[in-house]
Parts: structure tokens; sequence; C-alpha cells
């Protein structure tokens, strides 16, 4: 296949969530159809609700700026299905996407013979970016869930290392109705080959989770503490130096690269795990080294980059700020940023998939709006625009709340009611965003 080809073939396989089968016996069976390219590698797994994506990027620049060999496979993608999948920092091209995902389809078609079922689309695409870190020769693969913990397909590359991220409500139909129960989900990737384990400030339920499932490894645990952690400064647009000072390791005014102070949590734990790529278990044959330093973290996280996240962008006359906000958690932090860093009039093109919390949601980001534009991202689980309508809060003006039946026009339509001294923010789903920054990203017409 070339990569028009690839791209089509795993589209045609379904959309990753609406399709997904959760467990792990056709994941492990495609790796193994592969000759478990994992296993040659050593993997850092990272789980939780918000903020896996912004820690796997720190992390893997982190690992980079030592020169460590590195893979990092994120998800969703924003513009590019190749984007999910970054070797030494470099996207993957598309004819070595091509090259992995046809050995992929090889063996998922084997695999489907056997059993009946064909690997879904999150299983071929975890499963090609595993074949592309072997065939690139990497030392560590940072790996980011894609849903959950437990049933997930980066789970079957049974990690020596796992970072916990902030856990929150989202993904309740399949994970649970509560912070423990989710919590428990993501804590059962812990496995008999973990060694490490380590969980970023959280709420005490999924502190209680976690450790509940350490009672059944024999994994070391560090569970970090927010007040070993303090903002020393912040930018104008948010973006902190922070101390991170504790009995182990003192580092003080190490510069973050990604806005929000949601990002110095996230900033907290990865600059742990990489330390623990430090004080690894010697008998592992794929420690990573050399070592890292003082100055691969401090340079690590001050150019690191995760686009869709408080990104700002300036087209022409106008300022954009994307952020896949797609749960409650996620739209408080974007609530307190503009909060905090945006003092412009603020119009909001928002749209989300149907199997969010959009009460919640709405009540947090809605009215922080000067105009609201509602509109419907492309993607099979997107929730109509008109049908955000019943979403709105009690008090909001509904002269200043407009619907826009694609990304296109709401961007438009964004442009002709804002001023040019105002900002828009584009949020409700990375779908929605990763379709904008593309439009944007294009000659878009204002």
């Amino acid at each position: 296949m070339d990569y028009i080809a690839a791209q089509r073939y795993l589209l045609a396989l379904g959309n990753e969530v609406a399709a997904m089968k959760l467990g792990l016996d056709n994941i492990a069976r495609l790796l193994v159809r592969l000759d478990s390219p994992h296993a040659n590698y050593q993997r850092l797994q990272i789980v939780g609700t918000n903020g896996k994506g912004s820690t796997a990027a720190m992390l893997a620049n982190i690992a980079c700026a030592a020169h460590i060999k590195t893979g990092l496979y994120t998800s969703p993608h924003l513009a590019r299905i190749t984007e999910r999948i970054r070797i030494n920092g470099v996207e993957i091209s598309e004819a070595e996407f091509a090259a992995c995902a046809s050995l992929t389809r090889e063996a998922a078609h084997a695999v489907e013979d056997e059993t009946g079922s064909l690997p879904t689309f999150f299983e071929q695409v975890t499963a090609i970016a595993l074949t592309a870190f072997e065939r690139a020769g990497i030392q560590l693969a940072v790996l980011e869930t894609g849903l959950g913990g437990r049933l997930d397909a980066v789970t079957a590359t049974r990690a020596g290392v796992i970072g916990i991220t902030s856990v929150a409500l989202d993904h309740q139909s399949f994970l649970g109705d509560t912070i423990y129960e989710i919590a428990s989900d993501k804590a059962a990737a812990i496995n008999a080959d973990t060694r490490i384990v380590i969980v970023a400030p959280q709420h005490e339920d999924a502190c209680q989770a976690v450790s509940e499932r350490l009672k059944t490894s024999t994994a070391q645990a560090i569970f970090l503490h927010a007040e070993d952690a303090q903002i020393a400064r912040t930018d104008a647009r948010g973006k902190a130096t922070i101390n991170f000072v504790n009995q182990d390791y003192d580092f003080y005014n190490l510069q973050l690269n990604l806005a929000g102070r949601h990002q110095v949590t996230n900033a907290q734990l990865a600059v742990e795990l990489a330390l623990t790529l430090n004080a690894d278990d010697a008998n592992d044959s794929h420690k990573a080294k050399p070592l890292i330093s003082e100055a691969a973290i401090r340079r690590g996280l001050s150019t690191v980059q995760h686009p869709g996240r408080l990104e700002w962008i300036d087209v022409k006359d106008r300022v954009f700020i994307l952020d896949g906000a797609h749960n409650e958690a996620g739209a408080w932090a974007l609530a307190n940023y503009l909060r905090e860093y945006a003092s412009e009039p603020l119009t909001f093109i928002f749209g989300a998939m149907r199997d969010k919390d959009l009460a919640q949601m709405s009540d947090v980001l809605f009215p922080k709006a000067d105009r609201l534009i509602l509109t419907t991202a492309d993607n099979s689980r997107a929730m109509a625009a008109t049908e955000l309508l019943d979403f709105i809060p009690a008090g909001i003006d509904r002269k200043n709340v407009f619907l826009a039946g694609n990304v296109e026009d709401a961007l438009k339509k964004a442009c002709e009611l804002s001023s040019e001294d105002g900002l828009i923010c584009v949020t409700g789903s990375l779908y929605l965003v990763g379709e904008a920054q593309k439009i944007l990203s294009s000659e878009f017409k204002l």
C-alpha cells in the first residue's frame, strides 16, 4: 500500500472510538504475528484522563534532548495520521507509515482468520507505531494510552514504567461513573512486568484506586505532591517558569513551553518519569542510555510542542486559541486560563462528541463567551450544532448564539463577528481543533 491506500484502509475500519473493541487478545495476537516489535526497546506508558499527551510529549522531548533514541506515540491526531508517531522528535514519513501499515494489515488479516475478528483501527495504528519504532532502532518508546488502561491496546506492550496523569470523569459509559472506578480501570495497566509507577497529584479516590492495584504488584510506586511544584512566574500567554523541590532533588527556574497552570502537574510527572530512567532496573536489557541530565530536562521542557492545547495561532488580523478541552476538567482548565490570560472580547467556536458530558462543559465554558458559534465537526460521533442548542445555560443571551453547519463556515462567521482586538477560541473536541487547524494552516480566506 502507498500512504493514500493505507489511510483509506485504516479509515474503513471505522471510527476509532465508536468501532473500538476493548480487549487485549487481538492486539496481543497481532503483535505476535509482527514478531513482537515492542520487545526490542524499553516501553513507558502514560495513562490518565487529562494531560496524557502533554506529559508524553514533554518526556519524549526530554529524552531526545538527552540523545536517547526515542519514539513517541500519541492519539488522536489533529490533521494527519502520521502525527501520532514521532521518532527522535520527527513525525514519521508517509512512506514509512505506509510500509508499516502494509505489514500490519497482513498480520491483522491473519489474526482475523484465527479469531474471526479483524483488529480495530486503534489496534492496528498502535501496531504500526510499535513496528516503526523497531525499524528505527529506538531505545525508548513513550506510549500514550488511548482509553482507560485495563483493556487498551497500548497496555498489551506490558510497559516497565507507567505514569498516571490526572484522573477525571470522562468516557463514563466505558470506564465507570466515579473517579474511583475510572482510576481503577486506568491503574489496571499496571502488570507483572511493571517496575515503577509514578502518580501525579490526584483526587484521593484516584490515589486509593491506584494503591489497591499496587497491592497486587511488586512495582515501586511514587505519589507526587502538588506542593513540591511551585510557579515562579508566567509570561503574557501563560507559559510558566517553575521550581520543583523535594527531598531528592531541586530544580529551579524550569521554563515550560506549553501554556496553562495545569501543565505544571504534567511537567512534574514528566520530570519524575525522566529521572526514573536514570535509576531504572539495571537488569533491563533495554535500559535507555545515556542518562538524563538536568540540562536535558531544561531543554526538553523549554522546547516541547504539543499542538491543539492552548495553542495560539495568528492568521492575518485575527488571533485564535485552539484547545481540545473535551471534558469537564479540561473545560475548567481552559476557563481558568482564559480568565487569567485573555482580557480581549471572546468569540467561541464550540463543537463536541455525543459521548461527552456536554451539560457540564457548556455550564463552564459558554458564560465566558461574548459570542458563541456552535458547529459540527466532521466526525461520526459529533453532535449536530442544532442539538448543542439544548445545552445553552440559562442566562445566555440567544442573540449572541450562532449556528454553523461546518467548521470552515464557523471560522468565517467568527471572523465576521469578532473585532480585530478580539480572540477566537476553538474548543470542545480535539477532532474539532484538528479540523480548524488544518483549515487555518491552508490559505484560509477571511
